[in-house]
């Protein structure tokens, strides 16, 4: 996936967090709400002044809004679990699994 199309998917991520629509962050920032559409969907950028608003809004660093990480296939997670879990400790891999359970049920 392109960056502009991860960009979009985080300031989705991020807009839905605060429970706001795209109407809503629109108004905030100064912006026509499809452009706000646009940008989630990564057919368009935005300028540094949009990007600090958006960040002021949902009260983080620029730096944030290109967090991707998570963001992988789920095959990447997997496999970078299963690094995790080859390096982990017996009571560490038992805590991650009784945290993991506790959000499954």
């Amino acid at each position: 996936m392109n960056s502009l199309k991860l960009f979009g998917k985080r300031i989705k991520e991020l807009r839905k967090n605060k429970k706001l629509t795209q109407e809503q962050l629109a108004e905030m920032v100064g912006l026509d709400p499809k452009q706000i559409c646009r940008i989630e969907t990564g057919t368009c950028f935005t300028t540094f002044e949009t990007l600090q608003k958006i960040c002021s809004i949902f009260d983080i660093e620029i730096f944030d809004l290109f967090y991707f990480e998570h963001k992988k296939t789920k095959d990447a997670l997997i496999k970078d679990m299963n690094k995790i879990f080859e390096n982990a400790s017996d009571e560490k891999i038992e805590l991650i699994y009784k945290i993991v359970k506790t959000i499954i049920y």
